[in-house]
């Protein structure tokens, strides 16, 4: 008899879908969050904004149209992303944080705080968070200068947020203050 005519056994290629990098580098994602009281939308591109590397709505994740923006379809939005965004070698992500603006609310949704606790949750190194929030205010040509003023033992540092004047940090520190220009600490 002739010999069986069978498949050929193929040899598997391992094709790597994300960058090369060295063992323990960070490679960074953006991640666009817009939360609206309709919608949450949870999107990853790479550093230029010019690729899509993953996009998933609220709306894709449950079945009644009322739960598109809750917190709940946020949260699984967000896993899938993340779990995605392992598969192609993406660890950590910058996050811009969005609301509906122009005329409408600039308040983000309900969703959009548990999208970016469930991406960091899932493992993803959050990098910069700021506010794409649309406003209706000119934007200023220079930020404004961080305020420094003693506060009992510490210090409390105020300091404008990305554009949003009316978003204030504030920052406590019990410690040695150290300026940014020098090594030579603050005096007051």
């Amino acid at each position: 008899m002739a010999p069986r005519k069978g498949k050929e056994k193929k040899e598997e290629q391992v094709i790597s879908l994300g960058p090369q990098v060295a063992e323990g580098e960070n490679v960074f994602g953006v991640c666009h969050i817009f939360a609206s009281f309709n919608d949450t939308f949870v999107h990853v591109t790479d550093l230029s904004g010019k690729e899509t590397i993953c996009r998933v709505t609220g709306g894709m994740k449950v079945k009644a149209d009322r739960d598109e923006s809750s917190p709940y379809a946020a949260m699984l939005a967000a896993q899938d992303v993340a779990q995605r965004c392992k598969e192609l070698g993406i660890t950590a992500l910058h996050i811009k944080l969005r609301a509906t603006g122009g005329n409408r609310t600039k308040t983000p949704g309900p969703g959009a705080q548990s999208a970016l606790r469930a991406l960091a949750r899932s493992g993803m190194k959050i990098g910069r968070i700021g506010n794409d929030v649309f406003s209706s205010s000119p934007q200023r040509m220079s930020p404004p200068s961080p305020l420094i003023a003693p506060a009992g033992r510490g210090v409390a540092v105020v300091a404008v947020c990305e554009q949003d004047s009316s978003n204030y940090c504030f920052l406590l520190i019990n410690c040695l203050c150290v300026s940014h220009f020098d090594s030579s600490p603050l005096s007051f």
